[in-house]
């Protein structure tokens, strides 16, 4: 059995040896891989797209835990209020009221302040349906918090999820928003693509 990733120093972890190599086993038969190198930050937003299956979060799950990688992943709270909850709690999931979405980055920005390592996971999508705008809240929690994004490729047809650069949100949402949907455009989902 092959060892087990390491990480940089400053991102947040988890411990469990056991579930990483129960997740590296289950990788390993399916197929699917993380490429890229994780930046040695403390905080910061993973974006993943596109976001088109649940099986996104399947896979990014067992690649999160494998790697070690301690990562909040905002999720409706309806899907963590009912049975998944007791697996989806345990393994990060952050449970978001959409109904009072003008106080999530309230929430998150304070959630950043009072944590010493928060690495914090969104789909900027906001839905597994195709859409034409993608939500901004992932922009204006980054620049609430003062903390980089973190573009997170998901490709179907090569079975991996790849590490981006981190970016900075320069003030300008409209310019920010076009450049980092380009970055995802040559990626393909399970049943779409960025445009």
């Amino acid at each position: 059995m092959k060892p087990l990733p390491t990480v940089p120093d400053n991102v947040p972890r988890i411990r469990s040896n056991f579930w990483r190599r129960v997740c590296g086993f289950i990788l390993s038969i399916s197929g699917w891989e993380l490429k890229g190198r994780f930046p040695n930050l403390p905080k910061m937003i993973v974006i993943g797209a596109p976001h088109s299956s649940y099986w996104d979060g399947v896979w990014g799950v067992l690649l999160k835990v494998y790697h070690g990688i301690d990562i909040g992943i905002m999720i409706k709270r309806e899907v963590v209020d009912g049975p998944l909850g007791v697996i989806l709690r345990p393994l990060g999931a952050v449970p978001i009221d959409r109904s009072a979405a003008t106080n999530i980055v309230d929430q998150m920005k304070e959630r950043f302040r009072t944590h010493e390592r928060m690495w914090l996971g969104i789909t900027p999508e906001g839905t597994r349906k195709k859409v034409v705008h993608w939500k901004s809240g992932f922009l204006r929690i980054a620049e609430a918090a003062n903390v980089p994004l973190l573009p997170l490729y998901i490709d179907y047809p090569s079975k991996s999820f790849t590490l981006g650069e981190p970016f900075y949100p320069t003030g300008n949402q409209e310019a920010d928003m076009a450049t980092i949907r380009a970055l995802f455009r040559p990626y393909i989902g399970k049943h779409r693509n960025t445009e």
